[in-house]
């Protein structure tokens, strides 16, 4: 399976995932993705804009992710966009 290079980029991913920090992620194909697992996904707001997040909630339309940081100002993740398509998923980390 094809793997690639992603850096994260703010502190919505603290403490699991670190600002500067660098991750390896699978290309996502379809596979069937699991709850805790980390997505690197399509901003659905702003598709030049690439989001990291943790898998919450597996729904039949879509995943609900949310950021590690405890502060809740300080991710913005599905409380504020909605569920994330398939189609939005560009790679993710078991």
């Amino acid at each position: 399976m094809e793997s690639f290079a992603v850096i994260v980029n703010g502190d919505s991913m603290w403490p699991s995932l670190k600002d500067g920090e660098t991750i390896q992620v699978q290309s996502y194909q379809g596979q069937s993705l699991e709850i805790n697992n980390i997505v690197v996904f399509r901003d659905p707001r702003n598709h030049s804009r690439t989001c990291i997040k943790r898998v919450k909630r597996i729904e039949s339309d879509g995943y609900f992710v949310e950021g590690d940081n405890p502060d809740p100002t300080a991710s913005t993740d599905s409380h504020n966009y909605g569920l994330i398509e398939p189609s939005l998923i560009i790679g993710f980390k078991r």
